[in-house]
């Protein structure tokens, strides 16, 4: 009786020794920090001003 073959196992991961601080992360970039589009001109402006203005401004 001869025993079944071991099914193929997966590759290893590589290891990688790239320095990670060379390559952009999602964190340096403003992507998704509340920006607003640059079309609205300046009343645009204002109102993102209103909006985000802190509670000691009254």
């Amino acid at each position: 009786m001869s025993t079944p073959d071991p099914e193929p196992r997966a590759p290893k991961p590589a290891l990688v020794f790239d320095d990670p601080l060379d390559q952009q992360s999602s964190d340096d970039t403003d992507r998704g920090w509340g920006e607003r589009s640059d079309t609205g001109g300046s009343a645009a402006d204002l109102k993102r001003f209103l909006d985000e203005k802190p509670p000691h401004h009254l």
